[in-house]
């Protein structure tokens, strides 16, 4: 019986980690032609949609009976950061810089959901999380070392929004600890509010495009297995496994990544991200450690 656990555990955990590590790639295939605006509405349509049918067939969505209009409010605003605010940023930087350094620049959202929970949830500032937020900011400067010596200012705006990226998703963890919400369907109603932003932005600014075929298979990898399938999976391996065990997991990601961006963007995999990705994993195992000793 505890084999089939962990055997579906690692399955739940692979499958989350898989979609994840298509990010950098799918998004920037899709941002040869649009915009971040325009790539978020309608991959965050396609999640809303997602969510919604497993909300329905779980059962979910009759707990919105007793909700209460400062219950959505709360859940939207919580939830903002990690759906809207961050998909902004990242695919912003994206599209300036290459995929793959973007993604790792984005992998500083578990350090900074160390900050949060400092700032928000009150949690004790360690002698190891300070090393740990510092080696994850020198692994920042060693990747974008190159675009810093030559002063690249695209790819150091780029820089600055997936910093910002992983800001947001970095106090979007520690705001859902904060007020403990049903994820799922947190997760479809802030997605859902992404959608209708980012609407009526792209309809008052840069227009609603048309799409081919191929985009509309991009948003729907994007929406259904990204962000809603994976967010499903993950949470269920996190159940199914124990947060401590299935959390180191999630480093394989980044990793998985360089993989993609190197095979289909055709992206080099550069010594100096590798490094920096190295870098930013150890002050995130640092960090671990202190919170394994904390408990």
């Amino acid at each position: 019986m505890c084999f089939f656990i962990m055997k579906k555990t690692y399955l739940y955990a692979a499958t989350a980690i898989l979609f994840w590590s298509s990010i950098a790639t799918v998004s920037k295939l899709l941002l040869g032609t649009l915009n971040s605006y325009q790539v978020l509405m309608f991959s965050a349509l396609f999640a809303a949609v997602a969510l919604f049918f497993v909300n329905l067939v779980t059962g979910r969505l009759k707990a919105l009976k007793s909700y209460k209009p400062k219950d959505f409010l709360i859940t939207i605003l919580i939830c903002s950061p990690g759906t809207f605010f961050y998909y902004v940023f990242l695919y912003s930087g994206t599209a300036k810089m290459a995929a793959s350094q973007a993604f790792i620049i984005n992998y500083l959202w578990p350090i900074m959901s160390v900050v949060f929970a400092c700032i928000i949830l009150k949690e004790k500032v360690t002698v190891r999380k300070i090393i740990a937020f510092a080696l994850s900011f020198l692994g920042v400067l060693t990747v974008a070392g190159g675009e810093l010596l030559n002063f690249n200012s695209q790819s150091l705006i780029g820089i600055v929004l997936c910093i910002l990226a992983a800001v947001s998703y970095g106090s979007f963890t520690a705001l859902n600890r904060k007020w403990n919400y049903d994820y799922n369907l947190s997760m479809m109603l802030s997605f859902f509010v992404s959608f209708l932003l980012t609407l009526i932005i792209n309809a008052f600014g840069s227009g609603i495009p048309t799409v081919t075929l191929p985009q509309i298979l991009g948003f729907a990898w994007n929406g259904f297995f990204v962000m809603a399938v994976a967010t499903v999976t993950w949470a269920l391996a996190l159940k199914e496994g124990g947060t401590t065990k299935v959390s180191n997991l999630a480093y394989i990601t980044p990793f998985l990544s360089l993989v993609w961006t190197s095979l289909f963007l055709k992206e080099p995999i550069k010594p100096l991200s590798v490094l920096g990705l190295i870098i930013i994993v150890v002050g995130i195992f640092i960090q671990l450690k202190d919170k394994k000793q904390s408990e």
